[in-house]
């Protein structure tokens, strides 16, 4: 039933949240409102969501989810419990059982009121917040404050709400001033810093209160299931064909200038040789004359819109130049848009060489963000459409005719993205077979699998994931795993087991432009070929490294909604290897290997520190008890790099050694972004490590032959046409 819905995804996507994103918008003195077509929308909506046709676990919009949506929205908007006070809440009250009956009737009103009386908060807050700036704090005191609030109650009055915010501003002072800060420095650093918190929340717009609205409802039936405005939706399918029309430059927004982050190369903006990262700008213009806009103070997105267009039209842009003060000369390029594409988010490739008992052996690495596919243009049957397959297959030729000994995928932090992709992928691997089942709603099977014979690499092989590994690279994972094909490495997989669909809100009433955005909408749970699902449990590797993230700290198991794991019959499919025998050889090579690593225990203890750290609950407020932690942290810092001068190991020293008490937005964003490429230079202990473990089970195999046998006899007894596990 699914497939005939559109387009199957498989992404593990947290729920949209009210972002105070930076951005221009109609203020909220007068108060936001809903639109028409937000109350049309809703109400398509709820019928996706309540249709055991379209969704595998509808919930009927009763009070008692009404009475979820509700706390949904609140969590949204304020999550940590620093804005609304109780007697909010107690108002607010009057539509916890209530909201049902409204988006049914797409009402959204009450919606917007409670959006409302937070923005009003949100301007009390700041002031209150700007006033503070200004005092004196007594930093010889031994109190705290408390890191995560969202368990925490309401405020029953103002006054403890000014408690609560003479603690965090006292917090934000106390970073500032061990970061080596001036008083006046600070005292300017915060005033800004809290009026543009208040200058972004009163920027945000109609449609954003309705997403963050409409997600409260879509995330209480299931985690995944959510909802998408035009705009959102424009963004995921950018995203996904890893391409737009544009000019190639990133942009940042930094107090009231949108300001170049960086450029694309190869791009227009570079091409032009007139933009570079930290340039403001002040105005957008479109074609070669005519009027310019003025956009400072606007919302990044609002620009964004403005400067992307149709390939060969051209865009004008004034410039205030990173290197002028606020009154320089302004300056005006006039650039010709094209084609853009995003080949930072798309697979790429490396060679590793790592020394092995018997000589040195080259490894491929591929690393894949995210498994991208140009939808529409798959459906147009346009010859090259964008896709991760095809790229992985490119890369694969590639390191087969540099003669790699073996390949390591490494699907560290990938999401998920398609569910075609994921199978296709896997194809590169195994000759044929079933990769994944898929279960509707109704309960009916279909077993997904590889058809298209060959594969693009048949050497050694490992993949390595992570806890942000899911979805999609779950699919293709399990798959290797229960194939026998290659090792798994690194960290328990995220556990997501569901597939999604997007649904077009504009299908049924035949818009001709975008109204009403779209709904991603969980169609279906996958299972392995073995049978089980990656619901929760994920992929458990072979060879694990320290865990970063307990299930209970994220992952499918941190929401309180999730559907549960579960298991069906498993399907036939051949079984290329069994790495049991092996694998007792290869942890103790490993965990002798890394003993001896300084990086690979640097790294076990950044997260030992990480986990400590993600454990407290509150922070001291005295600076004594913090510069002895600041201090602490920095002699680590010294020492490793001082190892790392007397090991020889080329690695940048890091830009920020400590935390220096500012925002992403507060900082020189050209310094910035070039000290995050320099970043990613610095040694990869968890990847190097896979490459060795792999080039141990390829010396182990070469020299042991009776060892060999053992892990591939079921490779031989599969030609012999008996290795099917069922």
């Amino acid at each position: 039933m699914f497939k005939r819905l559109g387009l199957l995804l498989l992404v593990a996507l947290l729920p949209f949240t009210m972002a105070a994103q930076s951005g221009p918008g109609p203020s909220a003195d007068v108060g936001l409102a809903p639109t028409a077509d937000q109350a049309g929308a809703a109400r398509l909506v709820y019928g996706l969501l309540s249709d055991s046709r379209y969704h595998y676990k509808p919930r009927p919009l009763d009070d008692a989810l009404s009475a979820e949506i509700h706390k949904r929205y609140l969590d949204a908007l304020d999550g940590e419990r620093l804005f609304f006070l109780a007697e909010d809440i107690q108002k607010f009250d009057v539509w916890r059982t209530r909201l049902d009956d409204a988006i049914r009737a797409g009402n959204l009103q009450p919606a917007f009121d409670i959006f409302n009386v937070y923005v009003q908060r949100v301007g009390e807050r700041v002031a209150h917040a700007r006033a503070l700036v200004g005092k004196d704090f007594d930093f010889g005191k031994d109190e705290t404050w408390r890191l995560d609030r969202k368990d925490q109650p309401w405020a029953a009055d103002r006054a403890e709400l000014d408690e609560l915010w003479r603690q965090y501003v006292k917090n934000d002072v106390l970073r500032l001033k061990l970061a080596g800060r001036k008083d006046e420095e600070i005292r300017k650093t915060l005033d800004k810093r809290y009026a543009n918190l208040e200058s972004r929340i009163r920027q945000l717009k109609s449609e954003d209160v309705f997403q963050t609205f409409m997600n409260a409802y879509a995330t209480a039936i299931e985690p995944h299931t959510g909802y998408m405005t035009p705009r959102t939706s424009e963004n995921f399918n950018i995203s996904m064909r890893l391409s737009l029309e544009g000019i190639g430059a990133v942009l940042q927004r930094q107090d009231e200038f949108i300001v170049i982050r960086s450029i694309v190369p190869g791009g227009p903006a570079a091409m032009s040789g007139k933009v570079k990262p930290g340039d403001r700008i002040v105005a957008v213009g479109q074609g070669r004359s005519g009027p310019m806009t003025d956009v400072v103070g606007w919302r990044v997105d609002d620009v964004v819109d403005l400067i992307r267009g149709p390939k060969d039209s051209v865009v004008r842009l004034e410039l205030l130049p990173a290197e002028a003060g606020l009154d320089g000369k302004h300056e005006q390029v006039a650039i010709v848009r094209d084609k853009i594409k995003l080949e930072e988010q798309a697979a790429k490739r490396s060679i590793l060489t790592i020394d092995t008992g018997d000589g040195q052996r080259r490894i491929g690495v591929i690393t894949l963000p995210t498994f991208y596919q140009d939808f529409d243009a798959r459906r147009r049957n346009d010859p090259d459409y964008t896709s991760a397959t095809r790229d992985v297959a490119r890369l694969l030729a590639e390191l087969k005719a540099e003669r790699v000994d073996g390949v390591v995928m490494d699907l560290r932090n990938n999401g998920g993205g398609s569910l075609n992709e994921a199978i296709e992928l896997t194809g590169l691997f195994i000759d044929s077979g079933p990769v994944v089942q898929v279960r509707e709603a109704g309960g009916r099977v279909s077993v997904e699998s590889d058809r298209s014979g060959g594969v693009a690499w048949d050497g050694p092989l490992a993949v390595l994931t992570n806890r942000a590994s899911a979805s999609a690279s779950e699919i293709f994972a399990a798959a290797i795993q229960d194939y026998g094909r290659g090792l798994i490495i690194g960290e328990q997989t995220f556990g997501k087991g569901t597939v999604q669909n997007l649904i077009d809100l504009d299908r049924w009433p035949r818009n001709e432009t975008p109204r009403f955005g779209q709904v991603r909408l969980t169609v279906a749970q996958f299972f392995r070929p073995t049978g089980g699902s990656t619901q929760h449990k994920g992929v458990l590797p072979d060879i694990q490294f320290p865990v970063t993230l307990d299930a209970s700290e994220y992952g499918e198991s941190s929401y309180d909604n999730a559907l549960p794991w579960t298991k069906i019959a498993p399907v036939p499919h051949p079984r290329l290897g069994d790495f049991g025998p092996l694998l007792p050889l290869l942890a103790e090579r490993h965990e002798a290997r890394v003993a001896e690593d300084p990086e690979f225990q640097w790294w076990r203890e950044d997260v030992a520190e990480y986990r400590a750290q993600r454990a407290r609950k509150e922070i001291s407020l005295n600076i004594d008890v913090r510069r002895a932690e600041r201090e602490r942290i920095e002699a680590r810092r010294r020492a490793r790099e001082e190892a790392r001068k007397a090991l020889g190991i080329d690695a940048p020293s890091l830009a920020r050694s400590s935390d220096d008490g500012l925002q992403a937005d507060e900082r020189d964003v050209a310094a910035d972004a070039a000290a995050e490429r320099e970043e990613e230079r610095r040694p990869d202990a968890l990847l190097r490590e896979s490459a060795a473990i792999l080039a141990d089970a390829i010396e182990l195999l070469s020299r042991d032959h009776q060892l060999a046998s053992r892990v591939h006899a079921h490779v031989q007894a599969e030609r012999r046409g008996f290795a099917w596990v069922d």
